[in-house]
């Protein structure tokens, strides 16, 4: 996969676009890479993974992010470890473009993103559930 195409990104949702930058099957399963643009205004709900650890690291612009009890930002240049089992959300509340990869250990839920920018299922949680994400609610900040 070239890491300059721009034929694959991906709208997930009114606001955030993502491309798989490394997928799962390119590290047999290790990990994979996501870049995310998120729109002022936009944020994942608060969640947690079953099966895999993030890593947010912080291209351009200012994350909102909770994670375990805690809420912080986090600028350029800084990572965020998101361990799997620890409800977590992440957003833009500035007013800018913000820019993130995010790195899952081990890889293979970024096909859920696939799944969800193709509108091939309109079940989401049945598609989270598939992935080992639960949904609990609104992000809290």
């Amino acid at each position: 996969m070239r890491t300059n195409d721009t034929s694959g990104w991906l709208q997930t949702r009114p606001g955030e676009r993502c491309f798989i930058r490394v997928p799962a099957g390119q590290t047999g399963g290790v990990y994979s890479a996501v870049e995310i643009t998120s729109e002022p205004g936009d944020a994942t709900p608060l969640h947690c993974h079953a099966n895999e650890d993030e890593h947010l690291m912080v291209l351009q612009g200012i994350a909102r992010v909770a994670v375990g009890g805690q809420v912080f930002s986090a600028k350029v240049g800084e990572a965020v470890r998101l361990p799997k089992l620890v409800p977590h959300a992440w957003g833009n509340r500035s007013s800018k473009l913000l820019r993130v990869v995010v790195v899952a250990m081990p890889g293979g839920v970024e096909e859920a993103l696939r799944i969800i920018a193709s509108g091939a299922s309109r079940d989401l949680p049945a598609v989270a559930q598939r992935f080992g994400v639960t949904n609990l609610g609104p992000p809290p900040f």
